[in-house]
């Protein structure tokens, strides 16, 4: 079965005014699903490549000849980091005959890829990320907290069963390990790529602390955090800078780390039931890192994302500012009757925001002080983004 994805209507519309438009996301997210559905609606012809069919990419052993037969026509290449070396030509053949939803590119990200299409195709091509199922995406009959147990890719979040769902991340973990990290030009091994993923499940939703990461791995802090870099231009972690501003309290410094799917996340805490989760000792962390992914991925404009936090304990999880003006502050509790510590009253005092928010997984939208509203993670994207 297809389930909308918000996705559809930004990619038709970036189609009517750029040559070539782009889908990247992990793989298994919908890229391909998406593309064919977008293609019933188009009113040209199209043609369909799909560079792991070795009969496709066949046909472009003479990419020139074949792609030129095809200028009228609406040309998707799935899985085109397999063929970075297109790019030029496309720049060539887009500049020759300049036309408006010519190629629909899909990819699973990489530095190496995202470097030659921003090199080749600059001002050609504009780009849409497609992440997994958010809280704006479920059908009806789809809980918040399914989707914040088994993730949002569709194999998982649809499975028939929860036991079916483990399958799938399992063999998710395994390919991207064993295959798909080493594909994208991650060069180590299996064994290694999972302990360094194993890791940064423990910090999740937490400041990152790559020196203890790479003792644990035996390794050096410049290897981890260029693998973290890596780990991020994947779609697999994302990490948000702190927030800075002039306050003379000492700041932490370093980054905060955030998995792009929590049923990958819970998998690698090898949890196996929604029970389990919520007697897990990061099961505040885990809500954490739900929530602000929500937030991000439902974002209508576009914001800044920092969190804040001193040396002394004033927290903020999740800032959402305007150049140096700081729209939302966000502290999110897995409470249903969440309190404003005083730490948390330093923090909000401290960063200033024009909207001070505690987000919680349920209850009612009311004001918890004269500043701060407390409301539900699905409230709060409806009502103020």
């Amino acid at each position: 079965m297809y389930y909308t994805r918000k996705y559809e209507s930004k990619v038709l519309e970036l189609m009517k005014f750029f040559p070539a438009v782009g889908i990247i996301g992990p793989r298994q997210v919908g890229k391909t699903t998406l593309a064919r559905t977008i293609l019933k609606v188009l009113s040209v012809n199209t043609v369909y490549l799909d560079l792991e069919r070795t009969s496709d990419a066949n046909k472009l052993s003479e990419p020139e000849l074949f792609l030129t037969q095809y200028s009228n026509s609406c040309v998707v290449i799935d899985e085109i980091q397999r063929m970075p070396e297109l790019f030029p030509l496309l720049r060539s053949l887009i500049d020759e005959n300049r036309v408006n939803g010519r190629y629909l590119i899909l990819g699973s990200a990489s530095p190496h890829l995202l470097r030659q299409s921003s090199e080749s195709l600059a001002g050609r091509i504009a780009y849409t990320e497609l992440m997994p199922f958010d809280l704006q995406e479920l059908p009806v009959n789809c809980a918040m907290e399914k989707n914040w147990f088994r993730g949002g890719f569709p194999g998982a979040l649809f499975a028939g069963s929860d036991k079916m769902t483990i399958l799938w991340l399992d063999n998710f973990i395994k390919t991207y390990t064993e295959r798909d990290l080493l594909l994208l030009g991650l060069n180590n091994s299996p064994v290694f790529l999972y302990r360094l993923w194993m890791m940064l499940s423990h910090f999740a939703g937490r400041i990152i602390n790559y020196t203890d990461i790479a003792d644990s791995l035996d390794s050096s802090v410049k290897t981890i955090k260029k693998y973290i870099d890596f780990y991020e231009k994947a779609y697999l972690v994302l990490t948000i800078p702190p927030f800075f501003t002039n306050i003379s309290k000492r700041l932490v410094k370093a980054r905060k780390l955030l998995f792009r799917d929590t049923g990958i996340l819970h998998r690698l805490w090898g949890l196996n039931t929604t029970e389990e989760l919520y007697g897990h000792p990061m099961l505040g962390s885990s809500w954490e890192n739900y929530c602000v992914l929500q937030i991000i991925n439902s974002m209508k404009e576009t914001y800044d994302i920092s969190y804040f936090r001193t040396h002394d304990g004033a927290e903020i999880d999740l800032i959402l500012s305007k150049g140096l003006k700081p729209e939302f502050a966000i502290e999110i509790k897995y409470s249903s009757a969440p309190t404003v510590t005083k730490s948390n009253t330093m923090a909000f005092n401290a960063v200033h925001a024009k909207n001070n928010f505690v987000i919680t997984p349920g209850g009612d939208h009311y004001k918890i002080r004269e500043n701060i509203t407390t409301c539900n993670v699905k409230t709060f994207i409806d009502t103020y983004l």
